[in-house]
């Protein structure tokens, strides 16, 4: 028999536990000295982010579900193949060419947590819908920057190949989870069209 208040809360069911806990492991592995003795803990709390993070997805992917499941296999090869152009992209152009973008690509990032703060007091469907767009577009181009940021890392010595799996993982992810909400939403807007 499963407990009535973990079935009922959505905050048990892939939402602010998970987000709390996955960030709580994020600062967890930060905190962690990177060296031989301490590997497989690293290991151990980078396996551990990964999975609340992906139990974090659990509403976006209910939602996605409702609407359209075959939507999940279509923005995980879409998100797939955006990941593998901009990393190739990436190590196949210049040394530190890319890594202008980081400026602007976090200037693109406040301006995305504008815009969810104004939407919360607005509601607007069209602002929500640039912010995924947006967004989508924002993280394409941190894929560049830091996958040229990790090899120009690693060419000063830094070999820390752990925290450079979040730098990537959390680029994946976010471009996963747009990418699925708004393969979600046209889906849903062609249906009441047909209707």
């Amino acid at each position: 028999m499963s407990c009535p208040i973990v079935t009922r809360c959505p905050c048990f069911q892939g939402g602010v536990v998970s987000v709390l806990g996955s960030l709580g492991m994020m600062f967890w592995l930060a905190m962690t000295p990177h060296n031989s003795e301490t590997e497989k803990k690293r290991l151990a709390i980078l396996a551990g982010f990964a999975f609340l993070t992906g139990v974090g997805l659990g509403p976006t992917l209910d939602f996605v579900i409702a609407v359209n499941p075959s939507i999940i296999v279509t923005a995980f090869m879409g998100t797939s193949a955006i990941f593998i152009c901009f990393t190739l992209s990436a190590l196949y152009a210049k040394r530190r060419s890319y890594l202008f973008l980081g400026g602007t690509l976090m200037s693109g990032l406040s301006l995305l947590f504008m815009m969810s703060v104004m939407n919360m007091l607005f509601g607007s469907v069209m602002l929500f819908k640039a912010h995924m767009y947006l967004g989508l577009l924002i993280m394409c181009g941190f894929v560049l920057f830091d996958t040229q940021l990790i090899i120009e890392k690693a060419e000063n010595g830094d070999k820390d190949y752990v925290w450079h799996c979040v730098d990537l993982f959390l680029d994946f992810i976010t471009i996963f989870r747009k990418l699925m909400v708004i393969l979600a939403m046209n889906d849903k807007d062609k249906k009441k069209e047909k209707k």
